[in-house]
């Protein structure tokens, strides 16, 4: 069984590398961790078109956002404001923490 280790959290601002929303960026909204994947605000938006139904009462088109895979986008220090990677730290009671790998900024809060 291949275990997905996620870099990304809940609430972490993110910037788009490849795909269709190219540059963009985003907060994660949730992670589905099973799939690698992340639903992101404002990013991969697609059409859906519904009928009308006992819980739709209008039909039409409804836009809502679609997973994205984790590994097309970066996580965005805040004191750098740029895309980086990150590496994992051990303080000094014995908490991990993501730093960044530019300027060395914790980025967890």
């Amino acid at each position: 069984m291949v275990q997905n280790k996620c870099h990304i959290k809940k609430d972490d601002k993110v910037k788009v590398i490849s795909g269709k929303d190219k540059g963009k960026i985003g907060k994660v909204l949730s992670i589905e961790r099973k799939n690698s994947r992340l639903i992101i605000e404002n990013i991969n938006i697609v059409k859906r078109h519904t009928r009308p139904s006992a819980s739709h009462r209008q039909g039409g088109i409804v836009e809502s956002e679609a997973p994205v895979h984790w590994s097309k986008v970066m996580l965005m220090c805040s004191k750098c404001v740029t895309p980086v990677r990150i590496k994992m730290k051990r303080l000094e009671d014995g908490k991990k923490v993501r730093t960044c790998r530019k300027c060395d900024e914790i980025i967890d809060s």
